[in-house]
């Protein structure tokens, strides 16, 4: 379990670095949209290649990951619904304005995001005894723009730089602690179930980047979001495809 948190723990430190360039490094929003697309791009490969055909291989003629992954969607997209009503709406819009009375919804809304990406990475280790390279750089990878992009609208506030750093590190903390959970509560399932847990969180990434990551990414980064997004696609199945060629 300590393992698994310590991995979850490296993966969403992007978090936390992401905060700390976008107090220190005046990013344009033309690149804060190619950095989310290349993001975005990372994160497809990994549905794609590290859960949804590990889901399938493994519970083949079930249903159980066509269940997972539209019960994933779904849970997604209302518990999604319910914290944007509540004020955490442009939480990945490049220098929105995150007002000091927004704190809670913002930061449940990043959790949100994170979650599925962070427990699904502590099923993995349970699972096969060593961390997904390819899961992990995809979930750091697609961490920065979000990270960048929050504290950029954060700073237009006025909020001070210990007070972001804070808020993801303590986000990353959260999220670290939902990977040693998914290590130990999802390591023992069943087949069946293990794809549809997989599935679950595929569905819940595949809503968040269409309804968050790539329309922020393509409305600042213009046509060269998609080249990113390509891209970054192509940057995990390097990953993907090294790692398992290495036995990794």
């Amino acid at each position: 379990m300590f393992k698994a948190m310590l991995w979850g723990l490296l993966a969403t430190s992007s978090l936390v670095v992401g905060g700390s360039l976008g107090l220190w490094v005046n990013f344009s929003r033309r690149t804060l949209g190619i950095i989310m697309a290349f993001g975005a791009g990372v994160l497809l490969s990994a549905v794609a290649y590290e859960l949804t055909y590990d889901a399938v291989r493994g519970a083949p003629g079930t249903g159980f990951p066509a269940y997972g992954f539209l019960v994933g969607a779904l849970t997604f997209f209302f518990v999604d619904m319910l914290i944007s009503r509540i004020g955490a709406k442009d939480r990945m819009a490049i220098h929105a304005d995150h007002s000091s009375t927004l704190v809670a919804p913002l930061v449940l809304a990043i959790i949100l995001d994170g979650v599925p990406e962070s427990a699904v990475l502590g099923l993995g280790i349970r699972e096969s005894g060593s961390v997904s390279v390819a899961l992990l750089v995809a979930v750091f990878i697609s961490n920065l723009p979000e990270a960048i992009a929050g504290t950029s609208g954060m700073k237009a506030m006025g909020w001070g730089r210990a007070k972001i750093q804070f808020l993801w590190l303590g986000i990353a903390v959260i999220c670290a602690l939902t990977s040693a959970t998914g290590y130990t509560l999802l390591g023992d399932a069943s087949a069946m179930w293990l794809a549809f847990i997989k599935m679950f969180a595929a569905g819940a990434i595949l809503v968040m980047l269409a309804n968050t990551m790539m329309p922020e990414a393509y409305a600042h980064g213009g046509k060269l979001a998609g080249l990113f997004t390509v891209l970054g696609f192509l940057t995990s199945v390097g990953v993907i495809m090294l790692e398992h060629a290495h036995g990794l």
